[in-house]
């Protein structure tokens, strides 16, 4: 016997209570595109149970700085109404991946210059003939240029 929709979908207070974040964030989420739901013929607002494992990967990925902006674009394939399959994963994880990848060589790139230089030109410009000779770094514009991902 298959089960309604409608006597699985989740209230946005169950959301909330299982999903340990805030009935505001849940709408914030879907107001972002992050998560979808639907109204009721009551007109309250439902949401399948798998919202949980996409709002589980929402937090995670905030934990690590990730921006709301790409994590949208990550999830825009995962289905909505029902659990990613195995092929739904890989492709959300290839996603990232690079994108991972690429922060963590700029962490590491922090994390072993920030004792004696930031590496991105903006705090000796004048004193570090290695890293910066002749300021050619700020002949690219202001800021961060080494570790921003911007040219230099």
């Amino acid at each position: 016997m298959e089960t309604s929709p409608l006597k699985t979908a989740l209230t946005v207070g169950e959301v909330a209570r299982r999903s340990g974040v805030a009935v505001s964030t849940i709408h914030f989420y879907e107001a972002k595109g992050l998560i979808q739901g639907w109204r009721s013929e009551g007109n309250q607002r439902r949401y399948h149970r798998s919202v949980l494992r996409r709002i589980a990967i929402i937090r995670v990925a905030q934990l690590t700085g990730i921006t709301l902006a790409a994590i949208r674009d990550a999830l825009v394939d995962l289905p909505h109404d029902r659990v990613p399959t195995d092929a739904d994963w890989v492709r959300f994880a290839s996603a990232w991946r690079d994108m991972l990848d690429r922060r963590i060589d700029r962490l590491a790139q922090l994390r072993d210059q920030i004792t004696s230089c930031i590496g991105c030109g903006c705090l000796s410009l004048d004193e570090c003939p290695l890293r910066n000779p002749n300021d050619e770094l700020g002949e690219a514009g202001p800021g961060p240029r080494r570790l921003s991902g911007k040219p230099g």
